[in-house]
């Protein structure tokens, strides 16, 4: 919508302003339609029918953009763009679906160097997560390519009035918004997976039969894929906003300062001691939160760990099944750390762009945002996809394969999952939104950058 409002300003359309939220609502209503097909009949893979509600709202999506973007903005070129966003979306699916369902290769090797010990689990599975973050990059670079080109077009549609700068940045924005348009079919698969997860809980927690148990074991996996589906989605979008938002905050310092800079006229200069500096910074950001968070996760499993064996100790009688634990004080150890050892990681994204922007300023700023992007987008994909695959792995020697439940090799499976969590459920869902953050926190502190340049 930022960039929309200078092309709106050029050609008197304020539907470029509003396309965004337009393809939102076409896209939350393309979901509504294709949730009755997300059911079958006697199916054997719980992934059969959500696909099939995917592949519905896709195609419902696919056609809603051409009436929606013909009709308001007038440009094939930018309903060609937004066709790469969506196209980019499936194939993160398809992507994330092969390195963390249990029926492919990268999971099962996993699974099968569980046998061989923990140690080699552990290599195996970070050889998987390093692997996974290559196609999904290619996705990226594919979509940002492909909507910036589309962009060029639609800038020479309006030859002389619209720069193809201004037109390719437009384009990639619409690819992005492409890419967003089917969140909701993808969010609602990412509620499947703690419903199930919990559901597999609670039938073991109670003593279920063993059939029970082994059929929610299946959607227990399909739901950790779906988790897994739903955040490289996620971060793939938000590599890509990220991106669109780096270049509204460098149009942005063009329309604060309108005298200097022109969007053409931008360049960051790399030999420029201030620029080094800024990208060094960026790229580090992302470690250095993740540590925190890492940390924060095994500090509060330790406390925990030591508050059940006491509580073992000293009430005997919660093994025989006699006396009841005191479930509150781990609930309390588990909250009050969830927000006391969030508070540094939680400064990190606001206190360090202003740091940036205020010592080393604006463009200095400008290679911040990108530097920590790429590496943040980067790290999160190795630490999401990294975990979803060492759970599936301990998973899928859970139902009998490399000598099953119990089994040495499910012992190694167990340590490589103890790793996989944190990175799934903390660092890396985390990440995209520092991504996220620092860009739309420089966008904001834009006059303050500029009062100390």
């Amino acid at each position: 919508m930022i960039v929309g409002v200078a092309i709106a300003s050029i050609l008197d359309n304020s539907a470029f302003v509003i396309l965004p939220l337009l393809a939102c609502a076409l896209g939350l209503i393309a979901t509504v339609i294709g949730l009755p097909f997300v059911r079958s009949k006697n199916f054997t893979d719980p992934m059969i029918p959500m696909r099939n509600g995917m592949i519905v709202t896709t195609v419902l999506v696919i056609i809603g953009l051409y009436f929606l973007i013909t009709q308001t903005v007038q440009s094939i070129n930018l309903y060609y763009a937004s066709l790469v966003g969506v196209f980019s979306s499936l194939l993160i699916f398809v992507i994330t679906l092969y390195y963390t369902a249990s029926s492919y290769r990268p999971v099962n090797s996993i699974s099968e160097a569980s046998e061989s010990g923990p140690g080699v689990n552990i290599i195996s599975g970070f050889s998987v997560a390093l692997e996974s973050t290559v196609l999904p990059i290619l996705v990226i670079v594919f979509a940002l390519g492909g909507g910036f080109f589309f962009g060029e077009q639609f800038a020479l549609e309006h030859a002389g009035k619209i720069s193809p700068q201004l037109g390719g940045i437009y384009g990639t924005a619409v690819a992005t918004m492409g890419m967003l348009a089917v969140a909701g079919v993808i969010l609602s698969m990412d509620g499947f997976g703690p419903i199930v997860d919990n559901a597999g809980g609670m039938a073991e927690m109670s003593g279920a039969d063993k059939s029970l148990r082994d059929r929610i074991d299946l959607f227990d996996a399909a739901g950790n894929t779906t988790k897994a589906l739903t955040k490289g989605y996620a971060l793939s979008s938000a590599g890509l906003a990220a991106l669109i938002l780096f270049q509204a905050y460098l149009i942005d310092l063009t329309h604060i300062s309108p005298d200097i800079l022109t969007v053409e006229s931008i360049v960051i200069n790399l030999i420029d001691y201030k620029i080094i500096i800024a990208l060094f910074i960026g790229g580090l950001l992302p470690y250095a939160f993740a540590s925190f968070a890492i940390r924060a996760v095994g500090k509060t499993a330790f406390e925990v760990v030591a508050e059940v064996r006491r509580q073992f100790k000293e009430k005997p009688g919660i093994l025989k099944g006699t006396e009841s634990p005191d479930y509150g004080k781990a609930i309390d150890i588990s909250t009050i750390a969830a927000q006391k050892e969030m508070i540094i990681p939680g400064l990190l994204p606001v206190v360090v762009p202003l740091i940036v922007g205020v010592v080393l300023g604006p463009f200095a700023v400008g290679a911040f945002l990108l530097s920590a992007t790429v590496s943040g987008t980067l790290l999160a994909f190795l630490m999401n996809t990294g975990g979803a695959a060492w759970d599936n792995a301990k998973k899928n020697i859970e139902t009998g394969k490399f000598g099953g439940k119990g089994s040495e090799a499910h012992k190694a499976a167990v340590v490589g999952d103890t790793l996989g969590d944190p990175f799934k459920d903390t660092a890396g869902p985390a990440l995209h939104v520092l991504v996220k953050l620092i860009n739309t926190i420089s966008l904001t502190f834009i006059p303050l950058f500029l009062l100390f340049a």
